[in-house]
This record gives structure tokens, sequence and C-alpha cells, in this order.
């Protein structure tokens, strides 16, 4: 006789929103590393913001849907968010990879939700790479985020879509639009913190310096909270980046 596992269906329905531009080199292995979940019943929604490349192409097969939006990660996650049919939302970069056991977490946020009273959630970070500056480096990101409720893209935010909803999604800004959607969710609950990390690409640590884009994204962070327009940052950071040492 031939026994079949029979697999309980998730407690929820996720969509996985991902936001793309000009990421034809890597969408392919991004995306490939979502297929358990879609296979498991949820959602993976792209969101390309005008790519010029093979992005879409890429995407299409290996997604649930693609959604074409204006470029600016704050407005093509609002906009795959409005495509999303799943009732809890998880917003990740195109360089960041969740671990295998997503959505046994993400079983546990929704099953205790009513213990906690927790509405939404981030993970803890790992950048890539082996240096062992790094791992300080997502320590800090990590700790920091606990002690503050803010969470950063990086952790892979996911959120109720009726509390998304109520609080009117990302704000339509050009930098900043993870911290300042947290300082809003903070107002309905405490992130539910997920210990075991998603890893996210260090290139950009690699390609500017790490001490540089520390010290660059202690900066930006500062002059927010002092109320310098997420506009003003943005031309900060952009001109960093084209100034960093090839």
């Amino acid at each position: 006789m031939i026994v079949t596992e029979f697999v309980l269906p998730d407690p929820f329905s996720l969509s996985v929103i991902v936001p793309v531009w000009m990421e034809a080199a890597g969408v392919t292995e991004t995306l490939r590393a979502l297929q358990t979940i879609r296979t498991r019943g949820h959602e993976v929604v792209v969101v390309d913001g005008g790519s010029t490349d093979r992005t879409v192409e890429l995407a299409r097969p290996l997604c649930d849907r693609v959604v074409v939006a204006e470029k600016g990660r704050a407005l093509q996650m609002n906009a795959g968010a409005a495509a999303a049919t799943g009732d809890l939302l998880l917003f990740l970069h195109a360089d960041t990879r969740l671990p295998d056991n997503t959505l046994e977490h993400l079983a546990r946020f929704v099953q205790t939700r009513r213990q906690t009273r927790r509405a939404w959630g981030r993970f803890d970070v790992r950048l890539s790479g082996e240096r062992p500056l790094f791992r300080v480096i997502a320590w800090f990101m990590n700790q920091r985020s606990r002690l503050t409720g803010i969470c950063t893209g990086d952790q892979a935010m996911f959120v109720r879509r009726d509390t998304f909803e109520a609080l009117g999604g990302f704000q339509p800004m050009p930098l900043m639009e993870d911290v300042e959607f947290s300082r809003r969710l903070c107002l309905v609950s405490r992130p539910f913190c997920i210990n075991e990390p998603v890893v996210t690409d260090s290139r950009r640590w690699q390609k500017n310096g790490a001490w540089r884009t520390i010290l660059l994204m202690w900066q930006l962070r500062w002059r927010y909270w002092r109320g310098e327009s997420p506009e003003s940052l943005a031309q900060i950071y952009r001109s960093d980046v084209r100034n960093a040492p090839k």
C-alpha cells in the first residue's frame, strides 16, 4: 500500500511581493528560491519598475503575476499589495533570501496573534559573505531593531493585509519608506521578531566599503529623524554611491 503524506494547509494565505528594476542578472535565482512557497498554495507577485532588460521575461514563468508600476520601491510595493490576494503580505527585496522554514515561522505568527496582539513582523538579517565584520554589522542591525521596533526592507517585513490597508501602505518616498512605515506600524503593535535570519547580499557593503556604508546609513537615518526630507536624503545617497571608490 502506498502512503501519501498529507500536509495540512497553512492557516493563512501569503503574498510575497518582490519589487524589481533591472534585475535580469539575478531575478531567476531570486524567484526559484520562492517556488516551495508557491507549491504550498501561496503566491509570488513581482512588481517591475520599468526595466528595459529581460527582468520581466525571466520573472513571468516563476511567479503568479507580474505588475508594472512607476519606478520607486514604495510605489512598486503598494502596487504589488493592491494586486495581491493574500491576507498576509511579505515584502522581499530582490537580493534577499528567506529561510527554508519561512512558512512555519509565519504560521506561528498567525496562530499566536490573539495572545501576542502583533499585526506585523520581520526577520533577523544576516549579510552574505564570510567577513567577521558582516556578522557584527548584522548583530547591531538586529539589536537596534529589537530595541526600537523599527525595521528596514532588508528584514523581509510582513504585515496583515487589513493593517496595511488601514494605514494606507507605504508613503511614496524615494528613501526611508520602510523606516517611516515601521513607525506607523509600531502605533498598532510591536513587531513579531523572527530570530532565524534572512540572508541579504553584501555586495553594497563590499563595493562601497563596509565602514563607509555604515557611516552613510547612520548619517541618513539621523538626518531623517531630525526632519530632513527624504528627497534630499535620496540625493545624498545617490551622490555617495556614485562617488564610492571603484
